[in-house]
């Protein structure tokens, strides 16, 4: 048996069935293999963007490992920037690319370098493989290592050679993840219930993590018995959803900005933080400090580093969310003061949905659509299992989740690194990994072109998503950015090198020189009928909508 058939021998053996890649002379041995064999689906992408940012959206969905490989170091070069996304989620993603020939390193050859130093600080683990013998137990830690709270990407070089050769005798075992549903201690569990409990206004921050745990429902059970209302990440780092968005204690997002943050967390006396970043700010602002000095802090986490890293608490605990949050449930009281805590945010949130609703009807007959016009429409008609997939955020402004039209917290993907080009490819690895839920993917104008070779994959592989491009000729964020630093030019409106004109790009005909229909649309009733028929339909569809500038 060759080095590169034990390593998908592993892989088979772990139930992978995707590896998505782009070849090159060092990954021949792979695609090789892989001609004549059935156990896997190539997905074959154009550049390594849309491949990496693939293997982490199908990594999300499916819950196991997204596999990906690239060429060796230029190939590897351009798919840093999805490799740092999935850093910042935490993504179980295997990433291999080829090595050159050993009997060659010493020359110097072409294309060769030192692969595992350049992804050192975005992976878990990495290593340069250097025995045939070793290939298995790599392909077994790699995978362990991936899938091992706090889960993220690990890195794998294969020497051309390596893949080539032949050994008898290698142990072909299957990886044997570890058990994730470990609890934390008891005793901390019930001193934080203590200090819940004794909170006269409590609020819950929760993220990314609580979904990744399937969480959500006993986070709701957590935050019912407390009365207490859920804020999820601020958009820099608002990657999954923690809290069904249809939930009268569902409180939106956090703002961006610090002060915003301190604001609207000052009324809080206790916070219960639940696997959640605190805080991954953008831009400097003052007050840096985003809690107020005098709340105090419980928080729960799968990932250590997280506990007290930026901000002291009162009380950590370590441990799967799930098996955390259902044996802290139980040991919070049941009081009045929480129940009349959940009626006054039950009527709050009906307040916030009402002002919000009349916003966008006052906005519904401007044209070229407003952002907020955009987003009604598409509340107004997702299915129930929808799966969205959001790299637009100056567009989306939360508005599904402030509507309430997210209703399985699962469904929804935003990425975390804030690497452009990442939201086309992850939505067709979303898809294959549920190939019974529609997908749309809200992609900004600029974020799109990043990845745009993606759609090629999806006209190649028929994958069947709905590509909701939002142009506004701009890179509307930069723009916002630059007037809240502030600087005296951009304050001004005088932006260098912002806005996608002279020429304007046709998304249209872009589409479809890679294979995917594609309409241009402006009216929102056109808008309605388009998705809905494409979100139920069996091919992939690219619609750009034109709205305000």
């Amino acid at each position: 048996m060759t080095g590169i058939e034990a390593f998908l021998d592993v892989l088979a053996a772990a139930g992978v069935r995707h590896i998505f890649g782009n070849p090159g002379t060092t990954e021949l041995p792979l695609n090789d293999a892989l001609a004549s064999d059935a156990r896997f689906n190539y997905m074959f992408g154009l550049h390594e963007i849309p491949v990496l940012a693939m293997a982490e959206g199908y990594a999300m969905a499916s819950g196991g490992v997204g596999v990906a490989n690239v060429h060796i170091c230029c190939g590897l070069g351009n798919a840093m920037g999805m490799l740092y996304n999935a850093h910042c989620a935490g993504s179980p993603v295997v990433l291999t690319a080829g090595q050159q020939d050993r009997r060659l390193r010493f020359e110097e050859p072409v294309l060769a370098g030192d692969m595992v130093n350049v992804v050192r600080p975005w992976t878990k683990w990495a290593f340069e493989v250097q025995r045939v013998e070793d290939v298995p137990a790599a392909a077994r830690r790699a995978i362990q290592t991936a899938l091992t709270p706090p889960t993220g990407p690990v890195f794998l070089a294969l020497p051309v050679d390596v893949q080539m050769e032949a050994s008898h005798g290698l142990d072909l075992s299957p990886p044997s993840p570890v058990d994730r549903r470990v609890r934390p201690p008891l005793a901390a569990l019930r001193r934080a219930a203590e200090v819940l409990a004794q909170a006269k206004n409590p609020a819950i921050l929760a993220g990314s993590r609580v979904a990744e745990c399937a969480a959500s429902p006993e986070l709701v059970a957590v935050a019912e018995r407390l009365g207490a209302p859920v804020f999820s990440e601020q958009a820099t780092s608002h990657g999954r959803l923690p809290f069904p968005t249809d939930h009268p204690l569902y409180a939106e997002a956090l703002p961006l900005w610090s002060p915003d943050v301190r604001r609207a967390l000052a009324d809080f006396d206790v916070l219960f933080v639940v696997g959640m970043s605190l805080l991954r700010n953008y831009i400097y602002l003052e007050p840096s400090r985003a809690i107020p000095d005098s709340t105090r802090l419980v928080q729960m986490d799968n990932d250590p580093w997280q506990i007290g890293k930026n901000y002291p608490v009162e009380v950590g605990l370590n441990g799967d969310l799930q098996a955390g949050l259902s044996e802290l449930e139980p040991l919070l009281p049941e009081s009045a003061a929480a129940r009349e805590r959940m009626e006054c945010r039950t009527r709050a949130r009906r307040g916030q949905l009402d002002t919000l609703q009349s916003k966008i009807q006052l906005e519904s007959s401007h044209r070229p659509m407003t952002p907020s016009t955009l987003m009604a429409i598409l509340a107004q008609i997702l299915p129930s299992n929808v799966a969205v997939v959001e790299e637009a955020v100056t567009t989306t402004n939360g508005t599904l989740e402030r509507l309430g039209a997210l209703k399985d917290p699962l469904g929804y993907f935003g990425h975390r690194g804030w690497a452009l080009g990442w939201g086309l490819g992850c939505a067709l690895g979303v898809k294959l990994a549920w190939p019974d839920r529609p997908v749309l993917a809200l992609l900004g104008d600029g974020a799109a072109l990043y990845g745009i070779q993606g759609l090629w994959t999806a006209a190649h592989h028929r994958i069947p998503v709905t590509f909701v491009v939002c142009n506004n000729a701009q890179y509307r964020i930069l723009k916002q950015c630059g007037e809240v630093m502030p600087l005296p030019n951009m304050a001004a409106r005088r932006y260098l090198a912002m806005d996608l004109v002279q020429p304007e790009i046709d998304f249209v005909r872009l589409s479809q020189s890679l294979g995917v229909e594609a309409r241009r649309i402006a009216e929102p009733e056109e808008l309605r009928e388009a998705v809905s028929q494409s979100l139920a339909g069996d091919r992939p569809m690219l619609i750009e909508a034109t709205i305000s500038r």
